[in-house]
């Protein structure tokens, strides 16, 4: 949802079909071999539970009704088509009604390691494993569902709480800290920041101060919130968020934990 893409997304045929290129399904390969072997005993049961079900193909992309079939007999999700780059009201609108926005483009090879805009990747291998599972599932419909009806100023408070848990969420477990935010387990380099890296904190969640911290996408983070179980995110859908909001903008935003990004000269 940034402003601008390098990425043009591929259209699926009359079919659903998208015809992906021997070089994109050999790049999906590449990357989701890696981070197989990159989580292992540091993703959460629940995702590891989702992968299971998935049964994800590690030879070519996946086609969204493959993912869709296993979301809707799980938890009454689906896979939704969309460009790189779609609105903040498409968005909300998507989540609210059970459909997960998958931009269907994969990252080139100058951005293997890293991109700032969600691929195919990120949403297939990050995202829908956890959408298996009824409380993240239902903790994202609620969010979808808050977020449409909420105005321009607000939403910016709500992208803080999107981005600690289904993107940056951590698990408290008896093995210790497990990983179920997808922008960490999409991303080799983070998942073994989150866990074994002394310089970030990890705090236990609490909304208001999920919605007071400033964060920037395009760096390891500097903090993670921790739930401590899984069904945690039950119970956050149903709190009265909006009014947690209002609470998190007169206290104010904390004091970033990070230098303000620096800007390109023109």
């Amino acid at each position: 949802m940034s402003k601008s893409s390098n990425y043009v997304s591929r259209q699926s045929d009359e079919h659903g079909v998208i015809a992906w290129s021997d070089e994109e399904n050999q790049i999906w390969h590449e990357l989701i071999t890696r981070q197989l072997s990159c989580i292992e005993g540091k993703a959460c049961d629940e995702f590891m539970a989702g992968l299971e079900r998935l049964q994800l193909p590690t030879d070519r992309i996946p086609q969204l009704e493959e993912v869709s079939k296993v979301l809707r007999e799980t938890t009454g999700w689906e896979c939704a088509e969309v460009p790189a780059l779609i609105s903040f009201d498409r968005f909300f609108e998507l989540l609210a009604n059970k459909r997960f926005p998958v931009a269907t483009f994969i990252r080139s090879r100058e951005e293997f390691d890293y991109l700032q805009e969600p691929d195919i990747f990120h949403e297939i291998f990050g995202h829908c494993a956890m959408l298996t599972n009824p409380a993240f599932a239902e903790f994202t419909h609620a969010y979808g569902k808050i977020g449409l009806a909420a105005s321009k100023e607000d939403r910016v408070y709500l992208a803080r709480l999107y981005w600690f848990t289904i993107e940056f969420g951590l698990l408290q477990t008896k093995d210790g800290l497990r990983i179920y935010g997808g922008g960490i387990l999409s991303s080799p380099g983070e998942t073994i920041y989150a866990l074994e890296s002394e310089k970030p904190e990890r705090k236990p969640f609490d909304a208001i101060d999920v919605l007071r911290t400033p964060y920037r996408i395009d760096i390891m983070q500097p903090i993670y919130f921790t739930i401590s179980q899984i069904n945690d995110l039950f119970d956050i859908a149903h709190l009265d968020m909006m009014s947690l909001v209002q609470q998190a903008k007169q206290l104010g935003l904390h004091a970033p934990k990070f230098p303000p990004k620096q800007k390109q000269a023109s």
